[in-house]
């Protein structure tokens, strides 16, 4: 009888010291080496996956094939931590991909992987590897120009952008016009970086990047534009000067045609401009707005000395004051057919404008 209670006895010992070993020693000893385990993990769920990252061991810490290049490897939006490790394995990346999903988990990394392209090499570690893809940087780059931009707005996007170029590289390339079919007389590239979302590599230059938006202008340009240009006696270079002035006055696109009516109409009778976007370019930033468009604009504004200030010039500035998107180089083109003069701001701030054929007319719908 007594034999048999000192075999109780230490069978409780053997099971108590067992259990001490499996709830403090075990997860204390994979919390060494592979950081402490996920929150959300119950008691017994960290018990169960620190003994499994122990029985890895030199599977989670040591490369399938130290030295080898990298390859990509793409992760889909919703796809299952299971299936993107058996992929891992079967690309020859990792060793095992249950040893991958239990790290991730033991971790709490599961959670947070994330979908994208990744550059992998069966140099790393899986986890080197967990760790590296809970960071997707992508190859590519998307780089958007607004309609209505001018070079300086597109450079100060640039550091913002996830593309190497410095602002300064950019504006230097910019001022330096590049051949663009039938276009004569260019000043610089201002007017066309075609505005639109472009995919690019993030190692791109800044002369690749001024190829890539005049390009995508040359593109669009197409033949009916032309002519449209051509019918109303217009160059391709005055056409999109006109147009640089129509996106900047049109905050509504609908009335863009109606917005380059006037301009036409005006320069058919060898009547001014008048355009208060052509003011603005020419004052430049305004450090007091945070602005390259000063507005609104003063008395002294419009008595700025500058090639670019149709209130003292006759006729379209020397070059485009921004860059036009497709709407308004095709109001440009095909104008509403009308026999207005002016136009000014509604107003109720609406974004939309009144159009009168004389100036008396227009006078009378000044805000009160």
């Amino acid at each position: 009888m007594r034999r048999y209670h000192l075999i109780l006895i230490l069978f409780a010992i053997a099971s108590f010291t067992a259990l001490f070993f499996a709830i403090f020693f075990i997860p204390a000893r994979a919390s060494r080496l592979y950081g402490p385990p996920a929150a959300q993990l119950s008691i017994s769920q960290r018990i169960q996956y620190s003994a499994l990252l122990l029985w890895y061991g030199d599977d989670l810490l040591t490369p399938l094939s130290p030295g080898a290049p990298e390859q990509t490897f793409i992760v889909d939006e919703a796809e299952s931590v299971r299936l993107i490790a058996i992929r891992l394995e079967e690309n020859g990346i990792i060793s095992n991909s249950n040893a991958f999903r239990d790290y991730l988990i033991y971790t709490g990394l599961d959670v947070t992987l994330q979908a994208g392209r990744y550059s992998l090499s069966p140099g790393m570690s899986i986890v080197d590897i967990a760790r590296e893809m809970q960071d997707a940087t992508p190859e590519d780059v998307t780089f958007v120009v607004l309609p209505g931009w001018r070079m300086e707005e597109i450079a100060a996007s640039l550091p913002t952008s996830g593309l190497i170029i410095a602002p300064e590289q950019f504006l230097a390339v910019a001022n330096n016009p590049l051949p663009i079919d039938s276009v004569e007389g260019m000043i610089s590239n201002e007017g066309f970086f075609f505005p639109d979302s472009y995919i690019l590599p993030r190692e791109t230059t800044a002369e690749q990047l001024v190829d890539a938006l005049t390009r995508s202008f040359a593109q669009h340009l197409t033949q009916d534009l032309r002519d449209g240009f051509s019918a109303h006696g217009l160059t391709v270079y005055q056409a999109v000067t006109l147009a640089s002035i129509v996106e900047r006055e049109a905050i509504q696109a609908e009335e863009s045609p109606l917005i380059a009516s006037v301009y036409l109409n005006r320069l058919n009778i060898g009547m001014k401009l008048d355009a208060d976007p052509t003011v603005q370019y020419a004052l430049g930033f305004d450090a007091t707005q945070n602005t390259w468009w000063t507005n609104p604009l003063g008395l002294e504004d419009l008595q700025v000395n500058s090639p670019y200030n149709t209130y003292l010039i006759s006729g379209p500035p020397p070059a485009p004051i921004s860059n036009p998107g497709m709407d308004a180089l095709r109001a440009v083109a095909f104008p509403a057919d009308t026999s207005y003069f002016f136009f000014r701001a509604k107003c109720d701030d609406g974004g939309y404008h009144v159009f009168e054929e004389t100036f008396e007319e227009h006078l009378q719908n000044a805000c009160p």
